[in-house]
């Protein structure tokens, strides 16, 4: 009997140590798998590494601090009391079509088919959108010249005196503010460094702020679609600092300033 239960026992201590490292085996088997899932989750689904982010020089002091003109551009973007809104709107949206395909211009040399495939900014890539809601996807240069249709000249948002402006007005001119950031987006994305070799930066750099002042001014283009440039737009649309004040010499030593002098708001 000793020598059976022995047995027996030496049998038990078998399966337990059987187990024991079986379940071990699971256990290392569930760590790895576990290790896998989670240095997958910080790569890309094909399991290479993202790229380092790329280092936007259009971001650095020596480019942003230079503007062509130094002063607040809310002033500019402001409804005039005397203006109609819709007139306001069609004159400034058509000034930046102009302007905006200007700029663009200087730089098409550079932007062909073979080096911009696609419109993109900031790794987003623009599919143009016709009037039945189909997206499509075009090089850089088609976008632009499909742009050009959207508003073609003679300017198709000023209409003559007297004449009203159609129902549809609003929404055209907000598909146009929306393709017209795409192109400014894109040009401080691919083509900044030929607009600092050209010397244009400081112009780029106005149009784009004033452009951006006269958008959110009016809620032209949805939020959601600039915020890929919003730490550009935070540094270039902060309203210039106002010069510092000189306070007149008093008269006699008993003069006190006077209360127009106490009171002064700086209208923005």
């Amino acid at each position: 009997m000793v020598g059976e239960y022995c047995s027996f026992s030496r049998d038990k201590t078998d399966m337990h140590s059987q187990r024991n490292s079986k379940n071990g085996l699971s256990c290392k088997m569930v760590l790895q798998a576990v290790g896998k899932v989670l240095r997958k989750s910080k790569t890309k689904p094909n399991g290479k590494k993202p790229p380092a982010e790329e280092k936007k020089q259009y971001l650095e002091l020596e480019f942003t601090k230079i503007r062509v003109v130094d002063f607040d551009l809310k002033e500019l973007v402001v409804l005039p009391r005397e203006i109609d809104l819709h007139e306001w709107l069609a004159s400034n949206t058509t000034t930046f079509f102009n302007l905006i395909n200007l700029q663009y211009s200087t730089i098409s040399e550079f932007c062909t088919g073979d080096s911009c495939q696609a419109m993109t900014a900031c790794n987003t890539i623009y599919y143009w959108q016709d009037e039945k809601g189909k997206k499509t996807k075009c090089t850089a240069p088609q976008y632009g010249v499909d742009v050009s249709k959207v508003l073609p000249l003679p300017n198709c948002l000023v209409l003559p005196s007297g004449k009203e402006f159609p129902n549809s007005f609003d929404t055209l001119v907000k598909k146009i503010c929306r393709y017209l950031f795409h192109v400014l987006a894109h040009l401080y994305w691919a083509h900044f460094k030929e607009t600092v070799a050209l010397d244009l930066q400081g112009h780029l750099n106005t149009l784009y702020a004033h452009f951006i002042v006269f958008v959110r001014e009016f809620n032209l283009v949805d939020p959601k679609e600039t915020c890929i440039m919003d730490d550009l737009s935070e540094i270039l649309c902060v309203p210039a600092p106002p010069p510092p004040s000189t306070a007149p010499a008093p008269s006699s030593p008993t003069s006190s300033p006077s209360p127009s002098s106490q009171n002064h708001v700086t209208e923005r």
